[in-house]
């Protein structure tokens, strides 16, 4: 006996083609995309806010386990928040100081080097104009703005402190309420509200342990370069922080200017010994030690992550090569662990699990517990 459907809507689900539902969902996400395109520049430092909040929710909650009143917590997460931001700013400033005086002490050099690979170019029978092309693409100048563009890009996101520092403020203060809101929503709609809370966990879990082995990066890269004599070592190590955030292939944007600076300077011996030591600590950190501590937490794939790399650079701009992981976790929340019926997708987003075992990232949304987005 065949069962009929009781409701419209259980006759419209199984009218549907998934096919139409496929393409209707790409249209929408296509507009969408488009509209956060145009407002990227807000976007970002909101999603910006958004993360440092809830990074830095564990301190709020120990502190609320020692009854400090809501306001006062408040205050000092707010406070931390801006510290950091501070922190970094003033950083990301005099690193980009000490880029802008350092580089073009090497252009002699690089005019030299660019001259030398024309010649070379010039006697395999290359044509003229494509030399000239090649001689072009590595002017001196554009070297300089390349390198300098990888700090200052950064630094640009955070330029508009008032704006970002406004939108932490509320944020901070909201917090209680958006948790009571919530909590409030999951009786009626638990899944995507897990879901939430689920990206909070993971979002803060990479967040945190990023900036915690970026900074032993940072400092063991720096104290190697001055070491080693290589120019701008504080460069370099602010640059090995901030690359650390970014996927896949943080450690080679990371390595290739001190490298060069280091070529410059001191010759191929000292360029290989930058090279080397470079390897061996982000290497020992970032691909062993690292991926241990976040675990299963991000549960995305190293094809998805590295897409999502070039995904959100691109909608977003600099800030999203930083906030690709986290910008991936809060999509996949929102459009597949929110609905039961598209978590069949999960297995493909954090790869096959093996038989039998079930990682935490892959599992359905847990129940929500007390503190959602905690």
């Amino acid at each position: 006996m065949t069962s009929t459907p009781s409701t419209a809507r259980d006759v419209y689900e199984r009218a549907r083609p998934f096919t139409l539902t496929l393409l209707l969902g790409a249209a929408a996400f296509t507009i969408v995309l488009v509209g956060i395109r145009s407002i990227a520049d807000i976007i970002g430092p909101v999603f910006l806010a958004l993360v440092i909040t809830v990074t830095l929710h564990p301190i709020r909650r120990r502190l609320e386990r020692h009854r400090l009143p809501e306001w006062a917590a408040s205050i000092v997460m707010l406070l931390a928040a801006y510290l950091l931001l501070f922190l970094l700013t003033l950083a990301l400033i005099v690193s980009v100081a000490q880029l802008a005086a350092l580089l073009p002490q090497y252009a002699a050099q690089i005019n030299e080097a660019v001259a030398s690979v024309g010649n070379t170019l010039r006697g395999l029978g290359v044509k003229q104009d494509q030399i000239n092309a090649v001689v072009d693409a590595v002017d001196p100048a554009r070297i300089v703005d390349l390198a300098m563009s990888i700090l200052s890009g950064t630094l640009g996101v955070v330029s508009n402190l008032f704006f970002l520092f406004t939108v932490l403020l509320f944020m901070a203060f909201d917090t209680d309420s958006t948790r009571r809101g919530l909590a409030t929503v999951g009786e009626h709609f638990p899944n995507p509200v897990a879901a939430l809370d689920n990206f909070a966990r993971g979002a803060r879990n990479y967040m945190g342990v990023s900036a915690g082995f970026g900074l032993v990066v940072a400092v063991l890269d720096g104290i190697a370069l001055q070491i080693m004599g290589v120019p701008g070592a504080f460069v370099w190590a602010v640059l090995a922080f901030v690359t650390n955030f970014i996927p896949n292939i943080g450690f080679v944007i990371g390595v290739v200017p001190p490298a060069l600076i280091a070529l410059l300077d001191g010759g191929p011996g000292l360029m290989i010994a930058v090279t080397v030591v470079y390897s061996v600590i982000n290497f020992l950190i970032q691909s062993v030690i690292q991926p241990r501590v976040v675990g299963d937490a991000v549960g995305l794939t190293a094809m998805l992550t590295f897409l999502s790399l070039v995904f959100w650079t691109w909608v977003i701009g600099p800030l999203g090569a930083l906030l690709a992981v986290p910008l991936t976790l809060l999509t996949r929340a929102l459009l597949v662990e929110a609905d039961p019926r598209t978590r069949w997708a999960l297995p493909l987003i954090a790869g096959t699990p093996a038989p039998g075992k079930q990682p935490k990232s892959e599992a359905a949304p847990e129940p929500l517990q007390e503190e959602p987005l905690g």
